[in-house]
């Protein structure tokens, strides 16, 4: 019995799906209720992805319900909704801290819990997972069942098709769930959005199709003539012929808040063998009028008012997302020719504005980044200037596209990289560590990192009128706070800047970690110069550093494998320079989730551990103790 003492009487008593499995199916809507609910007075007080989970609160209870997890496999696409999921496999008090250091990770992730069979982050990947595992059941002859749940935002990416047509080739017992709610993080775009846009027609469809085989069936030639009929309004009006032509069984559309229906349907499909496509129809941010009514800003959220849905308003700067965003359509007034093209992030990538005033030069291409990628190389050769928008952990699986279809072509396309660097609440998956590294290999490449708002611009613009690729890679979150200059000015390409003048130490900070360098420049009385540039590096300058000073420090928000301190090493090294050095960056491990300036403290990029690091070096090299060294 519920009480306002004990809200959650059921879900209090559900520590696994054993528990939830010895339940009647009579207890499962208060269940339902009491699961919501949760979420929304848990997610109200930390934050996190919110809309997807309200809307797979039903689903959810019914798989675990019905299958015997974690020896049936489910597999989540992208994570956003698995908040419920963590809930009822023994997560639920740890749901409190999701997001935060040492906390639950926002997605699923293999080492939290064995009921998280799959670590994921990044979209479309469920359906090849849950074949392979599919098939290593099929060859040690076990049993057990595998389900893939994946979005119909997510059903945009190629690799999600390639993995279909695997699958129904070989025949495979798998259950794929498409769960339909018309919305991906951005509203859902593309051809298959129409497609399975016709849940009206489906319906009727349905409605159709069992009533006319009850009053059919009693004459076998004209029961007949209604299947063939019937395949003939199937591909009228059900999104399901596309799935029966790839060899799935297809089946629904049906009720996704229905538990009674999801759970009969599901006993059903456990007996079936064979790849099956199930059809759920959800509402996103179901129970939650706000979540309801606008799902895209209830997507991801910060804390808020439970009651009234209002978020907790604080003055801030603006981001680099909004300074891209604001660039982006002054630089389109003034050239015609300016396209953008983003991969399914209009309001990450701050191309909202742009969109609804440049509709036709603006171009949502689903989640599909290699698409994109290929899409501005083709537009770019035909005289456009497209400008691709798109997070550094994103744009990794575009990077064959990157380097065969617009590098090597020395196409001029412009990458607007949001995200470099540490993301904090979204964890490794999201992190955008890796970019400096696997971009400054390419040839042709021109690549910018700018210290400030202002810079951001300034680079944004000097890429734009750069006549090859070329890319701005800039952080997650606010700038420094300086006045914004509107202007469309450039800078000099290759050319960085001594922001101050000091001695024995010099640090070439590049990007995000300027202004922390030029503090520790103050406490060391070190040269500090804004490298501005990744590729081409400023050479001159970076000889004149080391002439003058005694220890070159680099400063990147990148990892130090391969980064942009390796490439002035490799840079010196061609000059027989032999200099002491010490590169900074992230560690060669897989940062998790926390705030920002909790994983900037951890691996030491930090004022405090910037002059530890530094100090240490210095010991090294004088053979003194850290405490007696006079520098300090």
């Amino acid at each position: 019995m519920k009480s306002p003492e004990n809200p959650y009487p059921l879900l209090q008593r559900i520590d696994s799906p054993i528990q939830l499995r010895h339940l009647p199916e009579t207890s499962l809507l208060q269940l339902s209720e009491e699961l919501r609910n949760y979420l929304i007075t848990t997610v109200s007080e930390t934050g996190g992805h919110f809309a997807s989970n309200l809307g797979v609160v039903e689903l959810t209870i019914a798989l675990h319900y019905v299958f015997n997890t974690p020896e049936d496999r489910l597999v989540w696409d992208v994570g956003h909704q698995s908040y419920p999921h963590k809930i009822l496999t023994g997560r639920r008090d740890a749901l409190k801290k999701i997001r935060q250091k040492e906390g639950l990770s926002g997605f699923p992730k293999r080492s939290e819990s064995e009921y998280d069979t799959f670590g994921v982050g990044h979209s479309s990947t469920s359906i090849s997972a849950a074949l392979g595992m599919a098939i290593a059941a099929k060859l040690s002859n076990q049993k057990r069942k595998t389900i893939a749940i994946i979005g119909d935002g997510a059903m945009t990416a190629g690799m999600a098709f390639e993995a279909l047509n695997h699958a129904g080739d070989i025949k495979a017992n798998i259950l794929v769930i498409l769960n339909d709610n018309d919305m991906s993080i951005s509203p859902n775009v593309g051809a298959l959005k129409q497609y399975f846009g016709k849940i009206l027609s489906s319906r009727f469809y349905a409605h159709l199709r069992e009533g006319g085989k009850k009053i059919l069936s009693h004459t076998p030639s004209f029961h007949d003539m209604a299947r063939l009929t019937e395949e003939h309004f199937k591909g009228m009006f059900v999104p399901g012929t596309l799935f029966e032509e790839f060899g799935f069984n297809y089946i629904g559309p049906i009720d996704g808040h229905n538990l009674s229906s999801l759970i009969t349907t599901f006993r059903n499909i456990k007996t079936l063998e064979g790849p099956q496509f199930l059809h759920i129809v959800t509402r996103k941010g179901k129970g939650f009028e706000p979540a309801e009514q606008d799902p895209c800003v209830y997507h991801g959220v910060s804390a808020f008012d439970k009651i009234t849905g209002k978020f907790e308003t604080k003055p801030s700067k603006p981001t680099y997302t909004q300074i891209f965003g604001e660039w982006l359509c002054d630089m389109a007034a003034v050239e015609e020719k300016l396209i953008g093209i983003t991969p399914a992030m209009r309001e990450g990538s701050g191309l909202v504005a742009f969109s609804e005033k440049y509709p036709d030069r603006y171009f949502d291409v689903g989640i599909a980044e290699q698409h994109a990628v290929t899409l501005a190389a083709g537009m770019a050769c035909d005289g456009l200037k497209p400008v691709v928008a798109i997070y550094s952990t994103f744009l990794q699986r575009g990077y064959d596209q990157l380097i065969h279809d617009v590098a090597l072509q020395n196409l001029p396309v412009l990458f607007a990289v949001d995200r470099a660097g540490l993301v904090g609440a979204d964890g490794a998956t999201h992190a955008g560590m890796f970019d400096l590294s696997y971009l400054r290999c390419i040839p042709n490449l021109l690549i910018m990192s700018p210290a400030d708002e202002n810079e951001c611009r300034q680079m944004l613009t000097t890429g734009f009128l750069h006549n090859a690729p070329s890319v701005v890679r800039y952080p997650r979150g606010s700038g420094t706070g300086k006045t914004i200059e509107k202007s469309l000015t450039s800078i000099p390409i290759g050319k960085a800047e001594i922001r101050r003048q000091g001695k024995q130490i010099a640090l070439l900070a590049f990007g995000s970690l300027v202004p922390v360098a030029q503090k520790v420049g103050e406490t060391l009385n070190a040269t500090v110069v804004n490298m501005r540039f990744v590729k081409p590096l400023d050479e001159a300058l970076i000889l004149q550093m080391a002439e003058r000073h005694d220890l070159l420090v680099t400063l990147e928000e990148n990892v130090i494998a391969g980064g942009v301190g390796s490439a002035i090493s490799e840079y010196l090294a061609t000059q027989n320079i032999n200099i002491p050095m010490l590169h900074l960056g992230l560690p060669d491990v897989f940062v998790e989730q926390g705030t920002q300036a909790e994983l900037l403290e951890e691996v030491g990029l930090d004022e405090k551990g910037i002059l530890q690091s530094i100090k240490q070096r210095l010991a090294l090299l004088f053979h003194q103790s850290v405490d007696a060294l006079d520098v300090i």
